[in-house]
């Protein structure tokens, strides 16, 4: 039998956690409609309190039929009458929805003038009347609504005396969530990373990659290199992703060189051309070097026999089993325990459930992960032993034990989570983004003292806790064998309609979210079918089909959409019959590859149930465009709607070419949360008090600040009493590279000052950005806020004394920009001679302070070592007069120093390893020493070295005896140089291994001396760049260049005294000549160069006149 139990458990949840808003919404709003129609009152009360009289009842049956304890596949009565309960629920809410939004119509159209107020109220009457009639019960959707509460309310009189105590549980779901919520942040450990288990296996994939090759070199074309599957369904994370289009990038990664490729999670669809397209993918990789490994991990032993066959290898497999049971555990307590210290003294008997649990996990590493995120949920006996006595876990199979991680998640989060399974496997999920889809479809709701983006960022937390989403960079990911079962699991809920499953796939037509990706019309006419949908994820491209009047037929027929995501390149206006789309909440339009900004209609305006609203256009296209004056020619109004500002539950706006500032009389939309940019305008409706009324604001820029023309009109924007903003910019306009700095300067200085007096931001506030304010003094204000974690200055040149950031206890980042007349970092504050300075602060960039002599005020000193404690960041650049730090950082893992007047650097002289990774020193004249020599023992970390323009650098320190004999070298990745006797220099003489190399800024040099040549040759085998820039004398380029074998690009750039090129390596894939002498060029070029033949070879090839 089917597994039933998957819609019961879904929808009855589904029902529980909606059901109490909706009818409270619906008999609230019902009475107020009816509160005019004196012959319609008696019933339609009556009828209203009889639905609120059996809410308690409705309450307690959703809420049994929905938990965990009824999850039963024995119930297909049961599933049929939630569904039924379901659609009856939805209806109402779109009833609800609709009283709601003629309620928003009334409120637009009041301010309006009397002749129009009267002629919309004349044609809303017929509409008030039609609407009113479904509060009547006269619509369909409102008699089966009521034939589905006599029937609850039969079932819920029938004697069933449990419906007692889960009426009382069901009230107190809210109040757990609630708690939830406003209590203490979630601590929010996650185990380390450490293996365990895999022992044996770890040691069969080491042997195999220690062997120099599993076969005797032959003349085979894969004979350099040996292949190993590793098959089972251990914890692969990501599939290898866009594979047919890898080969060239392959080729370029491998060319002469020994590899291990690693391709990871790799299914099977249909064997033949699965086959046929890894042959072509794989092909490049025969010019790798010998003992270059492949490593496969698969779920199917037919994939590591189709990779044996395509690089006519024998079989070589390790077989992932299950892991045993004592490793199990270990596994299954680190997510349970994660963050308890000594669990087994302050939990013996979880410890000794757990030990029971894991006998039924199979041995499986993801249900141990899955299935200890759930205990960690509840250190509690009853819950653990309700997880052991589970019947999923009784079920015996790896399916059914993840099915628990996510059935007995709460309500709220269960819904969130089955949104999550429409998308298609290997999906990569934006946080915020996915918060704003929950909040659309209803899943989150409000809380007091928390917005919802912030709550919806605890639900996203939790899964991610409960692993259920990884973290992949920035970005999340679904595991594979999660999606794979929660898509099942969900189904009746979540679809997908894909080209390539075929026309045998069955979507159920109760679904409420479906994604469609497509180049086919007939799938677009499937849609329409679909008439409960919620949310409608659409992906199409290549087709020269007409879009938009398929679309027209889906806003007609799918008029529930909460949520509209469409991407595609075919689509120059979104259709006028948007305006079908009353219960909109989302709106996203992507281009996949088109020039072309697509436009809104004007009914776009009318959806006021809209809170977001996202616009997205690659800027690169944008910035192609803008050079064209294809896009500055047309009006604002020719992409937005004027009216836009009628959407008051408007929350979030993202428009391409900041659009969005340019919206008339912005102040309507009272509920935005981000407004990205405000330009001022000295006319009515773009002023600053538009913010007055903005309250809800979390991000907020204001530009061209010079426009208020006084303290009072600042102060209207009232940005004291905006208790949510935590990111605020404030900019004035360039004005004074137009004037330059003088005492006729039109400019109003004193004015500056007190806009800025008057613009103080709440106590709340994180990020503050400041730009071209020209007052001399701080704003009085900016003593006294105190949560600030970044700070960015620019373009302030008036301004003399900062105020006291380094004792900001929040303070990570401080940025600080073209302000030349400070003379100091952190001034004398409250009399301390003493005290810890910039106690948290991470970055630090200091750029064109030409006043900046030292850190701190006269008589002030940080203590020795408390100085920047925490500082991993430091760029300073044209800063002359200041002095060096008497220690560098001992967190600092970059350091940039640009036109300074330093000497040396100051390591910290303890032994302690030195973490700067990232080194440059560019344009400083006077620094003589570097001590990379004297530290390298502890200079482990250093990857990335630059020393450009710095002509009295004579040392880089004393290489001693010691390191040559404990075989210390730097490991550097990345080097540019300008004076190449500086790579003669220990420690740079005795590197061994280099991937990048630049000569660059250097007008004296001719060519390369032959020294410098035979340090070169050490890196054949690791070199695969290499830049020559900036070479004003520059004749030739090393003959040793031909024997970097392992060269990949080439880049030649301002030598305009070069004529020729040496023989170049064959592995060069890119060569790029721009700015040099003319003969070069002629003799190269594309269309009869004379030598051209020499580098016809190469790929990539730019050859560009100066």
């Amino acid at each position: 039998m089917k597994d039933l139990f998957c819609s019961t458990s879904i929808v009855g949840g589904m029902a529980n956690m909606f059901l109490d808003p909706i009818m409270e919404k619906l008999i609230s709003a019902g009475l107020r409609y009816l509160k005019d129609q004196v012959g319609w009152q008696k019933r339609t009360k009556e009828a209203l309190a009889r639905l609120q009289e059996n809410l308690p009842h409705i309450q307690a049956v959703v809420h049994f039929a929905s938990s965990p304890e009824q999850i039963t596949d024995q119930n297909p009565h049961l599933n049929k009458w939630l569904w039924q309960l379901r659609d009856a629920i939805d209806d109402a809410d779109d009833v609800v929805d609709e009283l709601e939004y003629m309620e928003l119509e009334k409120q637009v159209t009041k301010n309006k003038k009397l002749r129009r107020v009267r002629s919309i109220m004349k044609s809303m009457k017929k509409r008030i009347v039609k609407i009113g009639k479904r509060a009547l019960k006269i619509d369909p959707k409102l008699k089966r609504l009521e034939a589905v509460v006599q029937k609850l309310n039969r079932v819920s009189t029938n004697g069933v005396d449990t419906f007692f105590h889960l009426v009382q549980h069901a009230k107190q779901e809210l109040q757990k969530q609630q708690l939830e919520l406003h209590g203490a942040r979630e601590a929010g450990y996650l185990p380390k990373n450490d293996l365990i288990g895999r022992g044996k296996d770890k040691e069969s994939v080491v042997q195999w990659l220690r062997k120099p090759s599993n076969e005797h070199r032959g003349t085979d074309f894969y004979r350099n290199i040996s292949l190993l599957s590793i098959v089972g369904h251990g914890e692969g994370e990501a599939s290898f992703g866009d594979t047919w289009g890898t080969s060239r990038a392959l080729k370029e990664e491998v060319m002469s060189k020994k590899f291990l490729l690693m391709l990871d999670d790799i299914w099977e669809e249909d064997e033949e051309k699965d086959k046929s397209k890894w042959e072509d993918v794989l092909a490049p990789l025969a010019s790798g070097a010998f003992g270059s490994k492949i490593l496969v991990t698969t779920r199917t032993d037919s994939v590591a026999l189709m990779f044996a066959k395509v690089i006519k290898k024998e079989e070589e497999i390790v077989k992932l089993e299950g892991l045993e049971e004592d490793e199990c555990l270990q596994l299954l307590n680190s997510h349970a325990f994660a963050g308890v210290e000594n669990p087994s003294y302050g939990h013996k008997k979880l410890m000794a459930i757990a030990g029971e649990i894991v006998k039924k996990l199979l041995g499986s590493p993801l249900a141990a992960k899955v299935i200890g995120g759930v205990l960690k949920d509840n250190l509690d006996e009853g819950h653990w032993r309700t997880v052991l006595e589970s019947n999923l876990l009784g079920q015996n199979s790896i399916n059914s034990i993840l099915r628990l991680s996510y059935i007995v998640l709460p309500n709220h989060l269960q819904n969130s989570f089955a949104f999550c399974c429409m998308f298609p496997q290997d999906h990569t999920f934006d946080q915020d983004d996915l918060v704003r889809m929950w909040i659309a479809l209803g899943f989150i709701q409000p809380s007091q003292g928390m917005t919802m983006e912030d709550i919806g960022g605890r639900y996203f937390y939790v899964l991610v806790k409960k692993n259920l989403f990884d973290k992949i960079g920035d970005d999340y990911k679904m595991h594979d064998l999660i999606h794979e079962s929660a898509s099942k699991f969900f189904a009746q809920e979540c679809g997908k309609l894909m080209d390539n499953e075929g026309p045998s796939l069955k979507i159920s037509e109760s679904i409420r979210h479906l994604s469609v990706q497509t180049t086919n019309p007939d799938t677009l006419r499937k849609i329409e079918k679909f008439k409960h949908l919620h949310s409608l994820f659409l992906v199409y491209e290549d087709s020269n089909q007409d879009l938009c009047s398929e679309l027209i037929k889906i806003f007609k027929a799918s008029r529930c959409l909460r949520l509209l995501y469409i991407c595609t390149d075919e689509l120059e206006m979104i259709p006028d019959e948007i305006r079908y789309l009353k219960h909109l909440r989302y709106l996203k339009i992507k281009r996949l590859k088109s020039f072309d900004v697509i436009r809104l209609p004007r009914s776009l305006s009318i959806i006021y149930h809209l809170q977001y609203i996202i616009i997205y256009n690659e800027w690169g296209v944008l910035r192609r465009q803008l050079r064209r004056h294809e896009v500055d020619e047309l009006e604002v109004d020719d992409f937005v709607p004027r009216d836009i500002n009628n959407l008051c539950n408007l929350r979030y706006l993202n428009f391409f070419k900041d659009y969005g500032s340019s919206i008339y009389g912005i102040g309507k939309l009272n509920s935005l949360q981000e407004l990205g940019r405000f330009d001022l305008r000295n006319e009515m409706g773009y002023r600053i008090d538009e913010l007055k009324y903005l309250n809800d604001l979390c991000k907020l820029r204001i530009n061209c600040l010079e426009n208020v023309k006084d303290a009072e009109e600042a102060r209207n924007a009232q940005l004291c009493e905006k208790r949510r903003l935590t990111d605020l910019s404030l900019c004035w306009r360039n004005t004074y590279i137009i004037f330059p700095l003088s005492d006729t300067d039109p400019r109003n200085f004193d004015l500056d000052e007190n806009v800025l007096d008057n613009l103080q931001p709440p106590k709340c506030l994180r990020n503050l950005s400041i730009y071209r304010y020209m007052g001399a003094r701080s704003a009085i204000w900016m003593n006294n806020v105190f949560n600030l974690e970044k700070i960015e200055l620019r373009g302030c040149r008036k301004w003399e004394t900062l105020p006291p950031f380094g004792q900001l206890p929040f303070l990570k980042i401080l940025k600080l920009y073209d302000m030349p007349k400070v003379k100091w970092l952190e001034s004398k504050f409250n009399g301390n001679d003493k005290y810890h300075a910039f106690p948290l602060l991470e970055v630090l960039h200091i750029e064109n302070l030409k006043a900046l002599e030292d850190w701190f005020e006269a008589g002030v000193a940080a203590e020795d070592g408390c100085l920047f404690p925490c500082l991993i960041e430091l760029e300073i650049d044209k800063c002359p007069k200041l002095k060096e730090l008497p220690s560098l950082p001992s967190k600092l893992k970059r350091l940039k120093i640009y036109f300074t007047r330093w000497k040396t650097l100051n390591f910290c002289s303890n032994s302690n390893p030195i973490p700067l990774e990232t080194l440059v020193v560019f344009s400083c004249p006077i620094i003589t020493s570097l001590p990379l020599a004297d530290e390298i023992a502890r200079l482990a970390a250093l990857r990335d070295l630059t020393i450009i323009e710095s002509p009295n650098l004579i040392s880089l320190g004393r290489y001693r005896e010691v390191e040559t004999t404990n075989n210390c070298h730097l490991m550097l990745r990345n080097l540019s140089i300008s004076d190449l006797s500086v790579l003669l220099m220990e420690p740079l003489r005795s590197i061994t291994s280099l991937k990048r190399l630049g000569i660059v800024h250097n007008n004296e040099l001719v060519s390369v001396p032959n020294e410098a040549e035979q340090w070169f040759l050490k890196f054949r085998s690791s070199l695969s760049e290499l830049a020559f820039r900036s070479l004003k004398s520059l004749q030739s380029l090393p003959s040793s260049l031909e024997s970097l074998y392992s060269l990949q690009i080439l880049s030649i750039g301002d030598a305009p005294m070069l004529r020729e090129l040496p023989n170049l390596p064959r592995s060069l894939e890119s060569l790029s000549i721009v700015g040099c002498h003319p003969e070069l060029f002629e003799r190269y070029r594309e269309d009869g160069g004379s030598d051209r033949h020499k580098i016809a070879y190469i790929p990539d090839i730019r050859l560009l006149k100066g």
